[in-house]
């Protein structure tokens, strides 16, 4: 508890970022608990963690000699001052924390991918309106207030796009920084029109009468990448063989989790790590898993940040991007 409340402190020292268990995993082939060495991540309590929670349980990072202690932390940039420190080895979260570190060349990078949306069909995170807004259609989005998780990243960046392109006026939307545990009852209490929330909320936000508006990653860059893995330079450079043992043993994790037979095991790590009404858990839609980085993706969010001037620069993909 005093670990996950010290990188809750470290997380208000990321202001100028953001505007952006231990495992049981032993396996009869894995190194007793005194052999692992402990690694500290930084992840999002959301579903989409299912994967990596599944992955320790499974032993797949104790077969790699790792002990893996996941930290909740609301977003990529407000885990990145605790990189820096040292108090966390590796992080997870949206692509803008990433991109404004490296613009102030803090020697931040990401060396794989953790998730991406789905091109078709339901995606996993969408915008999500109260009945009693008006909002049908995401023009309506417009002179509106829209909670999002970090203020100018890929959600407030999407939906502005997505506005845009349905004919509203992007510059008119009213953006609230929320947690997304947070949002339902903000939405139900009327201090926000729509929320931009991932699984589970979607589906809890729908079946109690909220209206889905859109699904932003869809409307406007489909596959998108929406949660990628990062470290440091100094981490990359002084400690290459936790680095390369993480990252494989990440790899196998999110294969792991795109195999339809494991699928029972990941809904149990949902159940195991957030406090879901099990019919929830078992119905959720999980993203797209998988290690590599997709760089168009990530080139195409930066310039539309560039366009709605959430971005003043574009970052060094070459220098960012350090896929292990």
């Amino acid at each position: 508890m005093k670990k996950v409340m010290a990188l809750g402190l470290i997380a208000v020292t990321a202001i100028a970022l953001t505007g952006c268990t231990d495992s049981d995993a032993s396996t009869p082939s894995a190194p007793t608990s005194g052999d692992l060495r402990k690694v500290r991540v930084a992840a999002l309590p959301i579903t989409e963690t299912a994967a990596l929670w599944g992955g320790i349980k499974a032993g797949l990072f104790a077969e790699r000699g790792l002990q893996v202690e996941v930290l909740p932390a609301q977003g990529g940039a407000q885990a990145i001052p605790a990189l820096m420190n040292g108090d966390i080895d590796f992080a997870i979260g949206q692509p803008f924390g990433p991109f404004r570190a490296d613009l102030q060349n803090l020697g931040v990078v990401i060396i794989g991918n953790y998730a991406s949306s789905y091109a078709q069909g339901d995606d996993i995170n969408a915008v999500v309106a109260s009945a009693k807004s008006g909002v049908t259609r995401p023009a309506d989005l417009a002179g509106k207030r829209v909670a999002v998780n970090s203020l100018g990243a890929a959600g407030d960046v999407t939906i502005m796009a997505a506005v845009e392109k349905d004919g509203g006026d992007p510059r008119k939307v009213k953006f609230v920084e929320v947690a997304f545990p947070d949002a339902p009852a903000q939405l139900a209490a009327g201090n926000i029109d729509a929320a931009w929330v991932p699984e589970p909320f979607v589906t809890q936000l729908r079946s109690r009468g909220d209206r889905f508006v859109v699904a932003p990653y869809q409307a406007v860059v489909p596959g998108l990448a929406t949660l990628t893995t990062i470290t440091t330079t100094a981490r990359l450079d002084k400690d290459a063989e936790l680095v390369e043992d993480f990252s494989a043993a990440m790899k196998q994790t999110l294969q792991w989790a795109q195999d339809p037979a494991n699928a029972p095991a990941l809904r149990q790590a949902i159940k195991d790590n957030l406090q879901l009404p099990p019919p929830v858990a078992e119905s959720v839609r999980l993203p797209a898993f998988g290690w590599d980085v997709d760089r168009a993706s990530l080139q195409t969010l930066a310039e539309l940040a560039g366009r709605y001037r959430v971005l003043d620069r574009q970052p060094d993909l070459d220098r960012l991007v350090r896929q292990q």
